[in-house]
């Protein structure tokens, strides 16, 4: 492994441990020429991953970049971090146990509503505004509107007590 401070391509690795949801193992390294301290994760890979865009453009699959869109979406929201981890680790796991290399756009985005619906509303707003390329105002309207028909209905105050 790299190091990200002089290059150095001969760290040790001093400590090993497995992820709280056992996912990844996490790994303490140092850089014997400069001393720098750093954290590694290694994980899993199914099967390479190729993303087909809507232009029909072909790239590789980004876990870093589903993170890195899950977290605009709920920057400033009160929502735990390990859950929105556990949340790309699924996402992440059914794309690679579908038996295809090849994934849609599309699919991805389907996948991220899902899990942000029960993860976060506004959350769920907002990437749905990114996502479906809102052009007006009363689009946010009819997602809301989505969200909410979707929602249990609510519960009567007083309700279940005896």
């Amino acid at each position: 492994m790299r190091c990200p401070y002089c290059g150095s391509l001969d760290t040790q690795v001093k400590d090993s441990r497995p992820t709280d949801d056992a996912s990844s193992i996490r790994r303490r390294r140092v850089c014997p020429d400069c001393a720098g301290r750093f954290t590694t994760f290694e994980r899993v890979q199914l099967r390479e991953l190729t993303v087909v865009k809507k232009s029909g453009r072909r790239v590789a699959f980004e876990r870093d970049k589903l993170s890195r869109s899950l977290e605009i979406a709920l920057r400033k929201r009160p929502v735990d971090p390990d859950r929105v981890e556990r949340m790309v680790n699924g996402i992440v796991r059914q794309l690679e146990s579908s038996g295809d290399s090849e994934v849609t756009s599309d699919r991805i985005g389907e996948l991220v509503m899902e899990g942000l619906k029960s993860l976060d509303g506004v959350a769920y707003v907002r990437f749905a505004s990114v996502y479906k390329n809102f052009r007006e105002a009363r689009e946010f309207g009819a997602i809301v509107d989505e969200f909410h028909s979707e929602e249990a209905p609510p519960v009567k105050p007083g309700a279940g007590r005896k």
